[in-house]
C-alpha cells in the first residue's frame, strides 16, 4: 500500500533528477531516492562513463557511506524530458538490492497504478 511518505519519496527522486538532468550530453536522465528505515532519505543520479552507475547504486553508495545499513524503499523516475515517469531497477540493481537490502520495498508504476514490491518479487530465486 502507497502512503504519504512513498509519494514523498517519489517526490525526492523527482527532485534530484529535475536540479541534475542533463539535456545536452544526457549523463544524468535518471533520479532515485532511498528511504532507509530510520527515515533518513538519500538520492543519486545516474553517471554514465566508460563503467557508468545507475542512480540507485548512487544513492545507495551515498547511504552506505554516511553509515546506514537497514533500508525501507527505493524509487527511480526519468529525466523530466520522459515526465519523470517511475521505472523499475535494471538486473544490476535487483542483484544489488537483493544484496545490500534484501528487505526492501520498490516503488514501480504498474497497469494498476503506483505498487509497491519486494525486491524478492523483482528478482526471484536469487541466491541472497
Amino acid at each position: 500500500m502507497i502512503d504519504r511518505k512513498d509519494l514523498e519519496l517519489i517526490e525526492e527522486a523527482r527532485k534530484v533528477i529535475n536540479k541534475n538532468f542533463d539535456e545536452v550530453n544526457e549523463n544524468h536522465t535518471v533520479g532515485a531516492a532511498l528511504r532507509c528505515k530510520n527515515g533518513n532519505i538519500y538520492v543519486g543520479v545516474n553517471v554514465y562513463a566508460i563503467h557508468g552507475s545507475c542512480a540507485e547504486y548512487i544513492a545507495i553508495g551515498s547511504a552506505i557511506t554516511s553509515g546506514e545499513r537497514e533500508f525501507d524503499t527505493i524509487v527511480a523516475v526519468r529525466s523530466p524530458k520522459k515526465n519523470n515517469a517511475l521505472i523499475p531497477p535494471c538486473g544490476n540493481c535487483r542483484q544489488l538490492l537483493m544484496q545490500y537490502a534484501p528487505d526492501i520495498k520498490v516503488l514501480l508504476q504498474t497497469s494498476n497504478g503506483i505498487e509497491k514490491v519486494s525486491i524478492e518479487e523483482l528478482l526471484p530465486h536469487s541466491s541472497y
